[in-house]
């Protein structure tokens, strides 16, 4: 059943009959996986009627019910006037997707503002990967945390005080993450000949997509042991360092919430105020994202840019993976926007960044300029911080996951009262009527 332009709904399929006041849910693109299927089926249980827009043939693989699917083959040029067209014919109340910067998102994110539909936005946790974001309206630099203060945050938990939950030692499964994009990029790039004009949001050719994907899957051991080796280099070479935490060049809040264009101009501006603020026997060391398959080759942006500024001998670069082991030894931390910053606040240690985040407070991350803070950094409020981690648990951050068994069954526990919920996340929380969180086990 594909949505042509020019075509009605009714010419299509005759609506389903639902109650009158029962809820509408029309889901979006999501995480690779089952998670929004998983989401739908329960919300069918409450009562709710769902369905889903696939532009791809990645999309229609995770959808398994094909009576609530509804193919969209046209271009973007045309989708915000089609999604209207869903909209009206199908009694849509609630909108659901992940992420809401690539243009099919935003186009939706516009539409609900003006017809006053709940906008239920989805987003890897600002604490991952032990917490999943579930927010309103918008996330990352779209989300209501962006306007409220540590002090407003303070207020609203006056009420409460449950001690803030330690992630778990074991959680998710960074390899099915992987996995799951393999195998829709895969059907996309082999499967997607009724989508024609389906435009990927990243601007990469699928089939390089694809190969993306598998090449880190395959040689995801191989990376392991080159990072432990880097690390225990690093952390045995007993000098001072300094951590940058890169991100990956099409990440949504690296393109649409911070002044830089690429991981080269970062990496060009952290390097040249190293060079011009650390003392001379401090070290850099530049952190790559757990999901970076070297498209961009940081590793040689990184060396080029320590010998133009002169300190080839004290920059470093380390490949993906988990960042304890690097982060808790380390003087200070530099990056864009990463949530792993949210790590780096934990421990207290100074964060200095250059684009918009949630956690862009003044009592958290420097406003020295970048040479003098490698020269002198100065420390976070960590009694502040912990507050503010304290309120992102109890309002928009979810225990769970998108991609493992085990970590959709609790985010799934969680979330689907909050989706059906009256009010959002932070209001809940104000208004009293938020549910109490389950407290994460810690597994020795």
């Amino acid at each position: 059943m594909a949505v042509k332009v020019g075509q009605t709904m009714r010419e299509i399929e005759p609506m389903r009959n639902a109650p009158h006041d029962s809820r509408v849910f029309l889901f979006l693109q999501g995480p690779h996986g089952p998670f929004f299927a998983r989401l739908a089926g329960l919300l069918r249980q409450s009562g709710a009627a769902c369905w889903r827009v696939g532009f791809n043939a990645g999309d229609r693989l995770f959808w398994p019910d094909r009576s609530s699917y509804l193919p969209y083959r046209g271009g973007l040029e045309d989708w915000p006037d089609v999604l209207a067209r869903i909209v009206a014919e199908r009694g849509v109340t609630d909108i659901v997707l992940y992420g809401d910067t690539r243009p099919i998102h935003a186009a939706a994110a516009a539409l609900a503002r003006v017809r006053g539909l709940p906008l239920h936005v989805f987003e890897e946790g600002y604490m991952r990967p032990y917490w999943v974001s579930y927010e309103r309206g918008g996330s990352n630099g779209h989300s209501r945390l962006m306007a409220q203060s540590v002090t407003q945050m303070a207020a609203d938990l006056r009420h409460t005080d449950i001690d803030a939950p330690q992630p778990p030692a074991h959680w998710g499964d960074m390899r099915q993450h992987i996995a799951y994009g393999a195998l829709y990029h895969g059907c996309v790039w082999l499967l997607n000949r009724g989508y024609p004009r389906f435009t990927p949001h990243r601007g990469m050719p699928v089939s390089q997509e694809f190969r993306h994907y598998l090449n880190r899957l395959l040689f995801m051991p191989a990376s392991i042991i080159a990072r432990r080796r880097a690390t225990r280099r690093i952390r045995a070479g007993g000098y001072p360092y300094h951590l940058a935490l890169m991100q990956l060049d099409h990440d949504a809040s690296f393109r649409m919430h911070s002044p830089l264009r690429s991981q080269r101009q970062f990496i060009e501006m952290v390097v040249a105020g190293f060079a011009a603020g650390a003392p001379a026997h401090h070290h850099l060391v530049f952190k790559a994202h757990p999901l970076e398959d070297g498209r961009a080759a940081p590793r040689r942006m990184v060396a080029a840019a320590a010998r133009a500024e002169g300190v080839a001998g004290r920059v470093h670069y380390v490949r993906g993976g988990k960042l304890a082991g690097l982060l808790n030894e380390a003087r200070s931390a530099v990056t864009v926007n990463s949530t792993a910053a949210q790590q780096v606040l934990w421990r207290g240690i100074p964060l200095k960044i250059f684009g918009t985040a949630v956690y862009a407070k003044p009592e958290f991350v420097s406003d020295q300029s970048l040479t003098d803070f490698f020269a002198d950094p100065r420390r976070p409020d960590t009694e502040a911080y912990r507050l503010f981690r304290r309120y992102l648990l109890e309002t928009s951050q979810v225990p769970g996951g998108f991609y493992s068994a085990r970590g959709r069954r609790a985010l799934l526990r969680h979330v689907v009262d909050m989706v059906l919920a009256p009010h959002d996340p932070y209001d809940a929380l104000r208004l009293g009527t938020a549910a109490p969180r389950q407290q994460l086990r810690v597994v020795r």
